[in-house]
């Protein structure tokens, strides 16, 4: 099952009381105040994981909690901290503030660590209250409440090739073809329900590429027609958009207005997305309609169109390394408004 939003509720740990205590040794009628402090209660912490893909684990276990620190000890010994409760979180999920609606940390990097919700600071002993004027104090502090909240998580996932199409236009087995991702194909429409994330290799270079599989859009996506719209979210983040056409007009649709639909409902969605680089791909090319297809496409449409097969294989070789040059260029351009949200606070240690 595939789950990209869902909501948590997380508490971190209390801190441990001081304790207030005494010297009570033979010989030592006055021995003093010896109460140890109470230990940190634990943080919640977001931790990016490059190995998880989605938020399953938080659909079924919505409720955190970090450890309470323990509480102080005589002999001046001080609580021990409380474990801090560790979220690993799939790379692209941001986390929004239920009661504020404002978002307060963005997990993009693997190993990133991001303190959600801080443990209450453990309470002093009695011995931090011993003066000249009070050599017997009784005093201690209880500890801190830690934070807590609810919050929501929203997954746009992080990949460098974004592949859209209608329903049937081949997608699934294009992306069999060129990753080692196994999603589900079928003679019929919709067989993929969620996205697929797969890994393109290069061998010879010991370069990858990532590409994003979305379910088949259709016409009013946008306004929550059909699958498409729930993911919609995960091509945001794709450095090269690559529209795959079925040029062979297996459906009875013209692969003009198939293209020109497919652009019409990004921009609907998000007129940023308009201002991606984008790859056409002509799929289906083995039958015997495509070729017509394909002339008339190219007298409609003023874009490079990289015609293949998956059923054949023919020009996935070309396309792999298409791809690949597309998205060094793109890396080589500074991104725009890079690091505009800005995480709450950063754990580095």
């Amino acid at each position: 099952m595939f789950i990209d939003e869902c909501t948590i509720k997380v508490t971190a740990g209390d801190g441990g009381r001081g304790c207030s205590s005494f010297r009570r040794e033979k010989y030592e009628p006055m021995g003093g105040p010896n109460g140890g402090d109470g230990g940190r209660g634990g943080d919640v912490v977001l931790v990016g994981d490059e190995n998880t893909n989605n938020l399953i684990d938080f659909k079924y276990k919505p409720h955190w909690k970090g450890e309470r620190g323990e509480h102080g000890m005589g002999k001046d010994r001080h609580g021990r901290e409380g474990k801090a409760a560790e979220l690993r979180m799939p790379l692209g999920t941001i986390v929004t503030d239920e009661a504020t609606g404002r978002v307060v940390a963005e997990v993009l990097e693997q190993g990133q660590r991001i303190v959600l919700c801080q443990g209450g600071n453990g309470g002093w002993g009695n011995t931090h209250f011993k003066s000249s004027t009070n050599r017997a104090p009784r005093r201690s502090n209880p500890g801190e409440i830690g934070e807590s909240g609810t919050y929501r998580l929203v997954l746009k996932s992080i990949a460098d090739v974004g592949l859209v199409g209608f329903p049937n236009a081949g997608k699934s087995s294009l992306t069999q073809r060129i990753t080692r991702a196994r999603p589900r194909t079928a003679a019929y429409p919709f067989t993929t329900l969620h996205p697929q994330i797969g890994v393109i290799d290069y061998p010879e270079t010991y370069d990858r590429l990532l590409l994003a599989d979305v379910p088949g859009l259709i016409a009013g996506a946008s306004d929550n027609r059909g699958l498409g719209h729930r993911f919609l979210r995960h091509i945001e983040r794709c450095t090269l958009l690559m529209f795959l056409i079925d040029m062979a007009g297996v459906d009875g649709r013209e692969p003009g207005d198939d293209y020109q639909t497919l652009l019409d409902e990004l921009g609907a969605y998000d007129a940023a997305l308009l201002a991606k680089p984008r790859v056409v791909v002509a799929n289906k090319m083995d039958l015997a309609a495509a070729a017509e297809h394909l002339a008339a496409f190219r007298g409609q449409h003023d874009v490079e169109v990289l015609p293949i097969s998956c059923e054949t294989q023919d020009g996935l070789t070309a396309l792999k390394s298409t791809l690949r040059m597309r998205v060094e260029e793109m890396a080589a351009v500074p991104v725009a408004g890079a690091g505009d949200v800005n995480p709450i606070n950063t754990d580095e240690s």
